[in-house]
């Protein structure tokens, strides 16, 4: 089985994803951390480069031609459900968790906003704000998962209890 983290940057994917692939003895990808090992750039010298469009067009091609595990935890970027038919592709070909969190618990967690080429020139009440509008934008695909989640004060082992508990 592949499990797809979805949820707004900030909210855990990578951590979670190494928690609960750790629970459930299986490998983890990280898409972003994929795209980097695979073109030498960061995300944000991947955004500098080719611009928003250039890297959905890169992520959605490396979501749906990844050689996954066939049981693999996967931690997907914050706006990659909302692209293309991501989302669809994700629910066709795994169990997909939205790590839902609320705005003001995400502005707490983005600290190091450098290496987020969306947010990073923005303070904290400008991001509390631009999180509100992103989440209302991005709410119809997060919550086409077949699994939601509060994410606020989650660990692997509640993660791995709700994946468990949706069959």
């Amino acid at each position: 089985m592949k499990i797809f983290l979805l949820g707004y940057m900030g909210c855990g994917k990578s951590t979670k994803a190494k928690q609960l692939a750790h629970r459930l003895a299986c490998p983890v990808i990280d898409l972003d951390s994929e795209i980097v090992a695979k073109t030498g750039k960061s995300i944000a010298e991947y955004f500098a480069a080719f611009g928003e469009s250039g890297f959905r067009d890169y992520e959605s091609e490396m979501l749906k031609t990844f050689d996954y595990p066939e049981t693999c935890v996967v931690a997907t970027g914050g706006g990659l459900p909302c692209f293309f038919d991501n989302m669809e592709w994700m629910n066709a070909n795994g169990e997909t968790v939205y790590l839902q969190m609320e705005p003001a618990a995400l502005v707490s967690r983005l600290h190091n906003r450098q290496k987020r080429p969306l947010i990073k020139d923005l303070d904290d009440e400008q991001l509390l704000i631009f999180i509100k509008e992103k989440l209302q934008e991005r709410e119809p695909f997060y919550t086409q998962a077949k699994i939601i989640v509060d994410a606020f004060d989650l660990d692997g082992e509640k993660l791995e209890e709700a994946i468990r508990g949706s069959h």
